[in-house]
C-alpha cells in the first residue's frame, strides 16, 4: 500500500485526494521508484479539470514528474539496481503512468541517473521544461546567435529554461509577462529585454526591439488575440511555435500576415521527443550536459510538502510563480 494523490471526479484543486492504493509490483521491463519530489505541470490541472489531450479514467491519479530511488526492478531490465537516484521522464500517458504516489512503476527506458550533483527536488524539476524548450528552439527552430527570439509566459518553468536555452546559443532573447512584478528577475535570468504586456504595446516594443529585423522565433504557450501583435512584428519566414492554449479567448488567424511573410504557425508537444527514442537520447544528452556545466539550472518557485497537494496546485494556478513549483514527500 502506498498514498497516492487521485481525483474521483473533475473540478478545482479541492477535489484532490490524498489515498491508500494497493501499489502493483513492477512488470517485465519496468521499475518501481520510491518517489522523493514531484514536479508540478498544467497539464495536470488541465487533466484534474477533463480539460487535457488525455482523458482520465476516474477515480484516476495524475502526474508527469518524479525524482526518487529505485525501490524493485523488473525482469529484462538492465542499467539500474535498487538504490539508484532517478528521475522520470514525462510519460507519453500520465493516466497509465502517473507520479503522485509515494512508490509509482514506470517503463525502464523513460528514468534516468540525474546527475549526483542534481538535488531530488531540481531533477524532479529538470525534464518537462527542458526537453520542451529545446525540442521546441534548438530542434524545431533551429535557433541561432543571429536570432531575436520571443518567450510569452516567460516566467513560467518552460519560459525560463528556453530564456537558458536561448543564452546558451547566444540568441537575443525578448521575455514576454503580463505585470512589472517579475521583470526585473527575468532581466536577471538572462532576457536582454523584457515587455510588460499590460502595461505596453506588444507590437510597437516589439518593433522598437528588432528594428526592420523583425523576430524570427516565437514560443508561446497563450495563444488568443495575442497572436496578432506577434506576428506583426516578425521577420520574413519567422516561426510561431504553440505549445499550449492558455488563453480562453477565440485564436485569431493573421492570413495576410502569414502569407505577405511566408510564417510558419507550428504546433507542438514535447511527444514529439519523448516519443522518438533517438530524438530523446539527443535531447537527454543535451540537457544533462547543460546540467552538469551550470548553463540549464532549475529555477524552483516555491516547495509543498505532499499533504499540501491541493495548496500547490491552487498555487499552480494562481500565475504567481516564477519557475517550477515542487511537491516533495
Amino acid at each position: 500500500m502506498a498514498r497516492v494523490v487521485r481525483f474521483h471526479e473533475y473540478g478545482g484543486p479541492e477535489v484532490l485526494r490524498i489515498e491508500e492504493v494497493e501499489i502493483r509490483p513492477p512488470g517485465r521491463g519496468e521499475i518501481q521508484v520510491r518517489v522523493k519530489a514531484l514536479g508540478l505541470n498544467r497539464a495536470e490541472a488541465s487533466l484534474r479539470k477533463g480539460a487535457y489531450i488525455e482523458t482520465a479514467r476516474l477515480p484516476s491519479s495524475l502526474g508527469l514528474e518524479a525524482a526518487g530511488i529505485v525501490e524493485q526492478v523488473g525482469e529484462y531490465v538492465e542499467g539500474f539496481m535498487p538504490g539508484d537516484a532517478v528521475s522520470i521522464i514525462p510519460p507519453i500517458s500520465m493516466v497509465r503512468w502517473p507520479t503522485y504516489s509515494e512508490l509509482a512503476t514506470f517503463p525502464a527506458e523513460i528514468l534516468v541517473r540525474h546527475p549526483p550533483s542534481l538535488s531530488f527536488a531540481s531533477a524532479a524539476a529538470a525534464w518537462m521544461q527542458y526537453l520542451t524548450a529545446y525540442g521546441a528552439l534548438i530542434e524545431v527552430a533551429k535557433l541561432s546567435n543571429s536570432d531575436h527570439f520571443v518567450v510569452t509566459a516567460a516566467s513560467s518553468s518552460v519560459g525560463l529554461a528556453a530564456i537558458q536555452i536561448a543564452q546558451g546559443v547566444g540568441a537575443t532573447t525578448i521575455a514576454v509577462t503580463r505585470t512589472s512584478r517579475k521583470k526585473q528577475a527575468l532581466l536577471e535570468m538572462g532576457a536582454e529585454h523584457v515587455i510588460v504586456s499590460e502595461e505596453e504595446d506588444l507590437e510597437s516594443r516589439l518593433k522598437d526591439i528588432t528594428g526592420p529585423i523583425g523576430v524570427r522565433v516565437v514560443l508561446d504557450p497563450i495563444g488568443g488575440p495575442i497572436f496578432n501583435p506577434l506576428t506583426a512584428a516578425m521577420s520574413r519566414g519567422g516561426i510561431l511555435i504553440e505549445y499550449g492554449g492558455l488563453s480562453s479567448e477565440p485564436t485569431p488567424f493573421p492570413l495576410a500576415t502569414v502569407l505577405g511573410k511566408c510564417l510558419t504557425l507550428r504546433g507542438y508537444l514535447v511527444h514529439e521527443i519523448t516519443g522518438n527514442k533517438a530524438r530523446l537520447e539527443v535531447a537527454k544528452e543535451f540537457i544533462i550536459d547543460g546540467l552538469l556545466s551550470g548553463s540549464l539550472k532549475p529555477v524552483i518557485a516555491k516547495t509543498f510538502s505532499f499533504e499540501q497537494i491541493v495548496e500547490a496546485h491552487r498555487f499552480l494556478e494562481s500565475n504567481e510563480q516564477f519557475g517550477k513549483i515542487v511537491v516533495t514527500l
